[in-house]
């Protein structure tokens, strides 16, 4: 059986400027990097603007296995199989971050016969959006720490810098570090930390920003410290925010590339949904919604996550209505939510995979939450029984909903065609495409109702608490009059709690919020529950252990 990479590597990849043909984008319109890839220029945004928007297709998930299960391959397999069906469509991915690939988790370029490419360069450096965040990032840490040495004339208290530096790797030793050592020309010794650049607010930013002018405007925002006397310090006010955006003028352009069937996918922005808000950037989507009848996009690992992300940030922001929600799901994992180990999600259990069909179930009820019609898509595996299979085939008859059986990896868009019909069909049948899609929550409530609100609809849990520290952060919050602004929780990815061990659907449990950040750049704030933190490290055996690059330069070991 061949590798995820040994696939791609065999693939039949045209040339980029045939694949934006394909949704009428004409080469004037391109900037190449190479081959295989490009950048959209900003021509095409006003070329496009009076166009009417094609159907939006959100691709998200249940709680997943630590392994991921697959939904960045149903949503290329989703897209791929749109092609043979007829139809116009085109994807809207986040990019990978260099944290996964080399980590346990993997990249964001699908797998098996579902794949973009060339897979190679979208895991590892694409068109270099991933490194001018993290210079812009560190540009405005270094502008701080200059200010600091040449005077403070802003009134800086060191021990109240906010903005922390950043790059795209997992690497725990730098969650808390002192800068500044090592005598008087060498800084200001203080203490700092890092986190990982998919985490930044200028990640958040970029993929929020609606052209240069907003990027620049944003930027601006950026609370990254209190003065002496509490009053706070923006990047604006360090004069930052213009040389960092011009760090990102290119960053800000979404990239153009394909599957392995040459569908075309723009590829732009990769913010987690655990730590961060979890869609790939606004601008793609409204690009994509203006360049075909259909756009497939992904939000990050679960629908309590990523999903509730996508409607209650992104959508909200950029007047999106989303048309349909496919809600991926595996045995293995509805098996792991029954209780069943890692190790054994092979072998059948029935009675775990009832047990475990609680957290698919929750899930479904969550998206019918936001007024919008929701696919199942199961993507399947070698291990799924016929006996397992008519259960979810039961399951989802009982629960009212359109479910369809993906077999992607192995088979690529004939895979998928089921679930292609299928999600076409349910748009259709809703008033011709409409949907009754609206916000969970009005942002305008205050910080404490919003986040209950959250907790109890979409986690299912009876309180939230908030530790002395996060009472403290939504005081100084609403001090400075912005707390009228969506919220982006930051929380474990296994649980629909903030506790991984807890499977299922859990009941009769808190959330606690032990702190809040506001990032007034990208316009919300930011909630850390549990133990979740802005840097992760790496596992006991990390991926990185297992690629390799030959003397021809072939690489293997990349999935």
């Amino acid at each position: 059986m061949l590798t995820d990479i040994e696939i791609a590597q065999g693939a039949n990849m045209l040339p980029i400027s045939e694949i934006a043909a394909k949704i009428g984008v004409s080469s004037d319109y391109l900037e190449p990097y190479g081959k295989y890839k490009a950048k959209f220029t900003e021509d095409l945004f006003e070329k496009v603007k009076g166009r009417p928007d094609g159907k939006l297709i959100l691709v998200t998930a249940i709680n997943p296995t630590p392994a991921g299960e697959g939904k960045t391959t149903i949503s290329v397999g989703l897209g791929q199989a749109m092609h043979q069906i007829g139809k116009n469509a085109i994807l809207a991915l986040r990019e990978p971050s260099l944290g996964p690939v080399f980590g346990i988790k993997g990249g964001a370029a699908g797998g098996g016969y579902s794949q973009v490419v060339p897979m190679e360069d979208i895991n590892l450096h694409f068109t270099g959006d991933m490194h001018a965040l993290t210079a812009a990032n560190n540009l405005l840490c270094a502008l701080i720490d200059n200010h600091l040495q040449q005077g403070n004339e802003l009134g800086i208290d060191p021990r109240r810098i906010l903005f922390k530096r950043c790059m795209d790797m997992n690497d725990r030793a730098l969650r808390n570090v002192v800068v500044g050592l090592g005598g008087k020309t060498d800084g200001i010794p203080r203490e700092d930390g890092f986190q990982i650049t998919v985490a930044s607010e200028v990640m958040a930013i970029l993929c929020l920003a609606s052209d240069l002018e907003d990027l620049k405007r944003r930027l601006g925002n950026i609370l990254v410290a209190y003065r002496y006397d509490n009053s706070p310090v923006y990047a604006r006010d360090l004069q930052a925010n213009g040389a960092m955006t011009v760090l990102l003028k290119d960053a800000l352009k979404p990239n153009l590339v394909q599957t392995l069937e040459n569908t075309p996918v723009i590829m732009h922005g990769g913010p987690f949904a655990n730590i961060a808000h979890g869609c790939n950037s606004l601008r793609a989507t409204k690009l994509a919604l203006k360049l075909a009848d259909y756009t497939i996009t992904e939000a990050g690992f679960g629908s309590d996550l990523g999903a509730e992300k996508f409607f209650d940030i992104k959508c909200r922001f950029g007047g999106l209505t989303p048309n349909c929600v496919v809600l991926v799901a595996t045995i293995r994992a509805l098996k792991y939510n029954g209780g069943v180990a890692r190790a054994d999600l092979g072998a059948e259990n029935l009675d775990a995979l009832k047990k475990g069909s609680v957290n698919l179930q929750k899930h479904i009820e969550n998206m019918h939450r936001f007024g919008v019609p929701v696919v199942v898509a199961l993507n399947r595996f070698a291990t799924d029984t016929d006996a397992e299979i008519q259960y979810i085939h039961d399951f989802c008859a009982e629960m009212g909903v359109s479910y369809a059986f993906a077999d992607v990896f192995a088979k690529g868009g004939a895979g998928g065609t089921a679930l292609a019909q299928v999600v076409c069909d349910t748009i259709a049948a809703h008033e011709n495409g409409s949907s009754d899609f609206s916000p969970l929550y009005d942002e305008k409530l205050p910080i404490k109702e919003k986040l209950a609100c959250i907790a109890k609809n979409i986690y299912g849990a009876d309180d939230v608490i908030y530790t002395a520290q996060a009472e403290k952060d939504i005081k100084e919050i609403e001090t400075l009059g912005a707390d009228k602004l969506p919220i982006c929780v930051a929380k474990t990815q296994y649980s629909l709690s903030d506790n991984p061990e807890l499977l299922g659907r859990p009941e009769h449990f808190s959330i606690t919020v032990r702190n809040l950040k506001l990032s007034a750049g990208a316009g919300f704030i930011v909630a850390l529950t549990g133990n979740i933190m802005t840097m992760p490290g790496l596992p006991k055996s990390p991926a990185a252990l297992r690629i390799d690059i030959d003397k021809d330069g072939t690489i293997t070991g990349l999935f």
